[in-house]
């Protein structure tokens, strides 16, 4: 687990230093740092995290390279919704929401035809991926 500590550390770093801008394998997709509150530490935890848009919401994918479970954040999130996300230079709240049915489908396929990968991810695992949906609020 420390080598993808590491990994995510050197992203927000460079995110941060370059509003936004990051090289790597992340870089020519949309990231975004998104920080919860730890489900049970109660910490505050930044990730980097690919995302689309559905309108003037910010979508998130729980795929966690197609593992067999759930990322973390995904569970700080359920149960802690209120976040912050930093998208470029702009750090701004936002609440999430876990998508369901056709709408949660949708969102998935848009974000695959997006960044194939994802659906590399789904082909891995027999969980359903979760599909979030961040709506700003300040």
């Amino acid at each position: 687990m420390s080598e993808l500590s590491d990994f995510n550390q050197k992203v927000i770093s460079e995110f941060r230093a370059n509003q936004g801008k990051v090289s790597g394998q992340m870089a020519n997709m949309p990231v975004l740092l998104l920080t919860t509150t730890g489900a049970k530490s109660g910490r505050t935890i930044t990730k980097p995290l690919v995302y689309t848009t559905d309108g003037d919401r910010i979508v998130i994918v729980a795929s966690f390279a197609g593992g067999p479970k759930n990322p973390p954040w995904y569970y700080n999130l359920v149960a802690n919704p209120e976040a912050t996300v930093e998208l470029g230079s702009e750090r701004f709240r936002v609440r999430a929401a876990v998508t369901a049915d056709e709408e949660r489908r949708r969102l998935f396929n848009r974000q695959a035809e997006q960044m194939p990968i994802f659906a590399e991810y789904e082909k891995k695992t027999t969980r359903q991926i979760p599909v979030l949906v961040l709506k700003r609020i300040d």
